[in-house]
């Protein structure tokens, strides 16, 4: 024999303190509400914004110094240079830090819309950054003989 879930709990009445266990839902419950968007983090946005200004100060330098790995080139009157890879490596020098802080500014800018942190993202900007430089130095040093990091 079936019996009901309702029926064998009994009925809601005025005593309970609860609400009853297999209620049905109401009309105004249709559609549903749609689910309450996180709170802003003020101190999150405030520190994501100026670590990517920090980030494009620092992209700024890295580019400057990648400006100056055309000078590795200076002993190649001397000895065979592999004219190349210098070449590469001050490109590299030069764009790379641009690049990494624009990926960075764009993932920063997406997580703080969707309101989860960033701060985060500004600080492993700030890493590749920095390693993308390091790279750089390491491409260029690769073309001149003799040469070390």
């Amino acid at each position: 024999m079936y019996v009901d879930a309702r029926s064998a709990l009994g009925r809601y009445h005025a005593g309970m303190t609860s609400t009853p266990p297999f209620s049905e839902p109401s009309a105004t419950a249709w559609p549903p509400a749609p689910p309450a968007k996180r709170p802003v983090k003020t101190i999150d946005v405030v520190a994501t914004i100026v670590l990517l200004v920090a980030d494009g100060v620092l992209a700024a330098l890295a580019s400057i110094m990648g400006m100056f790995l055309v000078m590795a080139s200076d002993p190649c009157g001397a000895v065979t240079c592999n004219t190349d890879l210098i070449t590469i490596g001050w490109l590299m020098g030069m764009i790379l830090p641009w690049l990494a802080f624009v990926a960075t500014a764009i993932v920063a800018i997406v997580l703080m819309v969707k309101r989860r942190l960033a701060f985060w993202v500004a600080l492993v900007g700030a890493a590749v950054i920095a390693l993308s430089l390091l790279l750089a130095f390491a491409v260029t040093a690769a073309g001149v003989p003799g040469s070390s990091i």
